[in-house]
């Protein structure tokens, strides 16, 4: 397979074998909605409106009527941001984990081949230019006391509210948002603050 594709902006997908597929394509952040579930999750809508809006989102939902039904919702929470739409095509078939066939009887992003998949995300390649990033590994998250350590929650909540973050996001989700929003030096300075 040619080299991972590195967008211009995060990925947002429907659920995570989406993400499991396109981890195989790409190396930018991808976002999981979880289904409607996000539309009653006050704190993930708020941090992906902030990453649109900063950073902006590309939007990658199956092709049936609930993928319809999300990008048309989700247009209307993210109307500040970026906001781009890559639609998928409409593929007859069954994922290979399932039993039955979709009620439509399509594939989900999930059940594409990322040869039909790598040209839809083309135009939203990044240039050779470097995003910015803290470049956090989780071993240095750990290294920092915000994960694995007695105290670690209470760091991580102070963190979240130092940069204006929900402060009940998990370990790998803060670090997944400290990564997107902010460069290394504005993590470290509010890292020692901390």
């Amino acid at each position: 397979m040619a080299n991972k594709m590195r967008l211009i902006c995060p990925l947002v997908v429907e659920g995570k074998y989406d993400k499991i597929r396109l981890s195989n394509l790409v190396e930018t952040p991808i976002l999981v909605l979880n289904g409607f579930s996000v539309f009653h999750d006050r704190e993930k809508k708020a941090l992906l409106q902030r990453i649109c809006k900063e950073k902006g989102l590309i939007f990658l939902t199956d092709s049936d009527k609930a993928g319809t039904f999300l990008r048309t919702k989700l247009k209307g929470i993210f109307c500040e941001g970026k906001l781009y739409q890559v639609y998928a095509p409409a593929v007859a078939g069954k994922e290979k984990r399932k039993n039955n066939p979709s009620k439509e009887g399509l594939l989900g992003v999930e059940g594409i081949d990322c040869e039909t998949l790598r040209p839809l995300l083309a135009p939203y390649e990044e240039s050779a230019a470097a995003p910015v990033s803290a470049g956090i590994t989780s071993a240095q998250w750990y290294a920092h006391g915000f994960s694995g350590g007695e105290g670690a929650s209470e760091k991580r909540k102070a963190l979240a509210k130092a940069l204006n973050l929900p402060e009940n996001l998990s370990s790998s989700a803060l670090l997944e948002a400290v990564n997107l929003l902010c460069d290394r030096e504005t993590y470290e300075k509010v890292r020692e603050t901390v």
